[in-house]
């Protein structure tokens, strides 16, 4: 009982959270939770990462990431632990389409990340001769996964490239902006390689994905959105690591990590602060930076990270000016294979899909494009109004539309998604079994479980769960090493 109180009166150490991204917020904010102290540096003059809100033509916009996976739970259970509850809402409408072929189609149901459980729905998407190879799936001989294997490769080798390109590229390339022919199967889409390696048809491997997802008759809404902007939830979520008594440091760059008798010295430009343990929340490359003096092997397997870029263009119209366009209406948005050789790689209708755009600007329409995929950089250089050119010149492509925007906004995300090719599990194991011989040191982010943002809290708390378990199980570790040196 005596030992129960003293562990409940005695603070359990003081945790640098290095990264203000959602990651480093969700782990500051379980951190505060338990009753940790914390503090929070972030290196530019913002939180949130790739979440972030702007105004075009006076309307505020998601200028990042737009919504958050509402079947797996913990970004919708943090939105809710910082009291955007009320604010939660699901898309208006889902109706996708692909840009393929010259024409606007219908996005076939029934698929896992494009591959399909049913050729009958892709009729209007693939060629005869895409349908016809399909059809021989049955007759090829078994095609080994191993420890990993690239779902273009795969997936090609046993429907087609035909999938691949109509399919497969653009859904995978809407989320890692990646290579379908280069992307790990393991680690994008676990379940379809669970799947397969069970062994037989890849078409009845995604019938039984199907099937199970069925059993577990999920309710609700696949994805959510958030009233004014899922770039609104940092902000929340700093407040709530605030108001629990975190500290959080904007434009505080860290420059380096090193080792103590009692745990780590934390070094910024202004002031080394003393730390019991750390979470390193920051993209692959800084985080190989802050690790190359403390454990060279974890540093070197960061550095071998590739990322992709992309830019995503705002545009918003008058209502008025784009009434004709048919194409326009009741979808949200559509995907476009790399195969066609257009210059975009996606847009989203916002004003259709999200009903709080609508409402906050009924006289206006409101869409996005995005362009840039790994390895297509050289879109990146150019300027934003060859950016809003090009968007349009391939919005009148697809959908007719020739109206002029009333306002633009080109946003550029340099590095903005990890790549995860073949192999990228293994190296994430690597990376964490380094760190984990280091004291009190965990990482988290994007880089590792997944990079859509219930995977980057889900990578977070447990960042924060392990550092706190070891600073409370490690009392050298908590010996008031809260204070400030070197200032």
């Amino acid at each position: 009982m005596q030992r129960s109180q003293q562990r409940a009166e005695t603070p359990p150490g003081h945790v640098v959270v290095i990264g203000g991204g959602i990651a480093g917020l969700a782990a500051a904010h379980r951190l505060v939770t338990t009753g940790v102290r914390v503090t929070l540096l972030e290196a530019t003059d913002r939180l949130g990462g790739k979440l972030m809100t702007g105004e075009v033509a006076g309307v505020q916009v998601d200028l990042g990431a737009e919504s958050m996976l509402a079947r797996r739970p913990e970004a919708v259970a943090l939105a809710e632990a910082v009291g955007l509850a009320d604010r939660l809402q699901p898309p208006a409408t889902t109706t996708a389409s692909l840009w393929t072929r010259d024409a606007l189609r219908p996005m076939p149901k029934g698929h896992v990340m494009g591959v399909p459980g049913d050729p009958a729905v892709l009729g209007e998407v693939l060629s005869p001769e895409g349908l016809a190879r399909i059809a021989e799936e049955r007759d090829l001989t078994p095609t080994p996964v191993g420890e990993d294997v690239a779902v273009g490769a795969y997936v090609a080798d046993r429907l087609g490239r035909e999938v691949v390109d109509r399919l497969v590229e653009p859904l995978l390339g809407g989320v890692y902006a990646g290579d379908a022919y280069r992307i790990s199967m393991r680690a994008a889409v676990p379940q379809l390689f669970e799947a397969v390696k069970e062994g037989g048809p890849l078409l009845e491997a995604v019938g039984r994905i199907q099937e199970r997802a069925a059993a577990r008759q999920q309710a609700g809404p696949v994805f959510q959105g958030i009233a004014g902007g899922i770039g609104t939830l940092p902000a929340a979520v700093g407040d709530a690591v605030r108001a629990g008594g975190g500290d959080i440091l904007t434009e505080t760059p860290v420059l380096g990590l090193t080792r103590t008798e009692t745990g780590w010295a934390v070094r910024t430009d202004a002031r080394t602060i003393a730390a019991d343990g750390i979470v390193l929340a920051t993209p692959a490359w800084s985080a190989g930076t802050l690790l190359a003096a403390e454990s060279p092997a974890a540093s070197a397997e960061l550095s071998g990270v590739e990322y992709a870029s992309m830019a995503l263009v705002t545009l918003a119209f008058r209502r008025t000016d784009i009434e004709a366009y048919s194409a326009l209406r009741g979808r949200s948005g559509f995907l476009v294979p790399p195969v066609d050789g257009h210059t975009i790689k996606a847009s989203t209708f916002s004003s259709n899909k999200w009903q709080w755009v609508a409402d906050a600007a009924p006289g206006l329409f409101v869409l996005r494009t995005s362009v840039g995929r790994y390895g297509e950089e050289d879109h990146l250089h150019r300027e934003d109004e060859e950016l809003v050119s090009v968007s349009l010149r391939d919005l009148a492509a697809a959908t007719g539309l020739t109206a002029r925007p009333v306002d633009s906004e080109v946003t550029r995300w340099i590095g903005g998604l990890p790549q995860y090719p073949v192999g990228h599990l293994t190296r994430v194991a690597r990376i964490r079994d380094e760190v984990a011989k280091l004291p009190a040191l965990r990482v988290c982010g994007a880089v590792y479980d997944g990079v859509g943002i219930p995977a980057c809290i889900a990578s977070a708390h447990r960042a924060a769960d392990e550092i706190t378990r070891e600073i409370i199980a490690t009392p050298t570790l908590v010996r008031g090493t809260g204070s400030e040196a070197g200032q």
